[in-house]
């Protein structure tokens, strides 16, 4: 039940790349986003400036209000040079007992000093309304500078439950 959890220390050059993998991701309100956010080296605040794509898949439990399946954009979970949270594995997550979202966030080459730092997010997620959803979201860190912290968050409420596990990845 906490408001944010912050990874302050482990991430630096000895991997490549850094994957969080999220189990059961369960938020205390209905309809909410889980959110990440990154502070490079040495900078506090998590505000980075972030360019992202988001597009989802989601097929409703009784299979009548969308037929077959439904794909698209998701213009509210992209940001052009934004400094918000930038939303990641979950999207209008429900908070029933049996709702959550599972998926994995990579971090690429985040202490890498000469190129930005791309990501990558594909997560699975019990939307508030019964609907079976995934959102995949792929973006940068406009920064150059190393990255080396990393905070998630619901856009309103707190983490009510879930696992997030960090792996390093040469």
């Amino acid at each position: 039940s906490d408001a944010t959890l912050d990874i302050t220390s482990g991430i630096d050059s000895t991997y490549n790349e850094y994957q969080f993998y999220f189990v059961n991701i369960h938020g205390s309100e209905d309809d909410k986003q889980f959110h990440f956010q990154v502070n490079a080296a040495g900078e506090s605040g998590f505000n980075e400036t972030i360019t992202s794509t988001a597009f989802y898949a989601f097929h409703e439990e009784s299979g009548t209000s969308f037929g077959e399946y439904t794909l698209g954009y998701r213009t509210n979970a992209d940001q052009a040079q934004g400094t918000a949270y930038q939303p990641a594995i979950g999207y209008n997550m429900g908070y029933d007992n049996d709702q959550s979202a599972s998926g994995i966030l990579t971090l690429y080459d985040p202490s890498s000093t000469t190129y930005l730092k791309h990501f990558t997010s594909e997560g699975s997620v019990a939307v508030y309304n019964n609907i079976a959803a995934n959102l995949f979201t792929a973006g940068y860190i406009n920064t150059t500078s190393a990255i080396d912290e990393i905070s998630f968050k619901f856009n309103s409420g707190n983490i009510d439950a879930g696992t997030i596990y960090m792996y390093g990845v040469s």
